[in-house]
């Protein structure tokens, strides 16, 4: 039990307004139901919501004492009321999820509770497949990240070994990731592979294609197939095997095909003509190719998993069985 005294420049105060500033950590749900159930007490009684504090009142919360500890993007899961998560994929090991362009996975530099990594701990916290009382280290983690604006499979392992293994095997790159993307005309031809040198500005977050070996750039490959044209548009296929920093934007700009709402390499003004603010760009598919042992992973190797939609694939395209792409 924690106990607050209701001071000056707190009076006046909504009763749950004060608690959620007070315990941040508490999903706003499970903060009226604690007051509904009167473990949120003042002066010693049950109270509304709504009820207004004085100077001199004190309240007494009887909540676990995770709740009132500082926010931090390690404990941000216990702020997640009721995970969203778009699953493709689960079992005992991993979790494969569907993350949606605009999503964080992980905080960036201020805590955050909205982000997918939080999601993912709140979900398998609440189901009890994850204790974080009875950890000495592990937590459920991210074995690939994706762009905010970008939408795609995410990999998250369940335990220790499942996590080891797939960072593993996504650094021999045994993973093959298959990403969907409009873009602006026609390749030429239609498909075949990139290859060049992308050097990458961290102060701008931007990258620049370089045709020669330069000091500081590394080799980016991307094989690419336009599955169809529509108009001004292209539906295009890519593989990457290499992983840079925004490679594909980047390629794909540099081939003449810049990706449709892409406000850093593509062209403002033909985005404009389609009202797009964010890049059609989506990582749609995994396949878990795994030429070597895979351990307690072994079961998916060859295995092939895919997002159940996207949008700009169905909006511009029509494209709704991806299965079949």
């Amino acid at each position: 039990m924690k106990e607050f005294n209701i001071k000056k420049n707190d009076a006046g105060q909504r009763l749950d307004r004060f608690v959620g500033k007070a315990v941040p950590l508490l999903p706003e749900a499970l903060l009226q139901k604690y007051i509904r159930i009167k473990r949120i007490k003042l002066n010693g009684k049950g109270a509304k919501r709504d009820t207004r504090l004085n100077e001199g009142d004190t309240l007494q919360l009887y909540i676990n004492d995770e709740f009132f500890e500082k926010p931090r993007e390690e404990n941000s899961y216990l702020k997640v009321g009721t995970p969203k998560l778009n699953i493709v994929y689960e079992d005992e090991n991993i979790l494969l999820v569907d993350k949606k362009p605009g999503v964080l996975c992980h905080s960036a530099g201020v805590w955050d509770y909205n982000t997918l990594i939080a999601n993912i701990q709140a979900y398998m916290a609440q189901k009890g497949e994850w204790k974080p009382k009875e950890e000495n280290s592990f937590a459920p983690a991210l074995c690939n990240r994706i762009d905010r604006n970008t939408g795609g499979i995410v990999i998250a392992a369940k335990n220790a070994e499942a996590l080891r293994i797939l960072n593993d095997k996504i650094r021999d790159r045994e993973i093959e990731k298959y990403y969907l993307c409009a873009v602006q005309g026609k390749p030429k031809p239609a498909y075949g592979r990139l290859e060049n040198y992308l050097f990458k500005d961290a102060a701008e977050n931007q990258v620049y294609v370089k045709n020669r070996p330069e000091v500081g750039a590394k080799t980016a490959i991307t094989e690419y197939r336009t599955i169809c044209s529509k108009g001004a548009l292209s539906l295009v296929e890519c593989r990457l095997l290499t992983g840079r920093t925004h490679q594909i934007r980047a390629q794909m700009s540099h081939f003449g095909c810049p990706l449709l709402g892409d406000g850093k390499y593509g062209s403002e003004r033909f985005n404009k003509g389609f009202g797009e603010k964010g890049q059609a760009l989506y990582s749609y598919k995994l396949q878990f190719a795994f030429p070597t042992d895979a351990g307690c992973l072994e079961y998916l190797r060859d295995r092939t998993f895919t997002v159940k939609s996207v949008d700009f694939a169905e909006k511009y395209f029509g494209v709704t069985d991806l299965e079949s792409i």
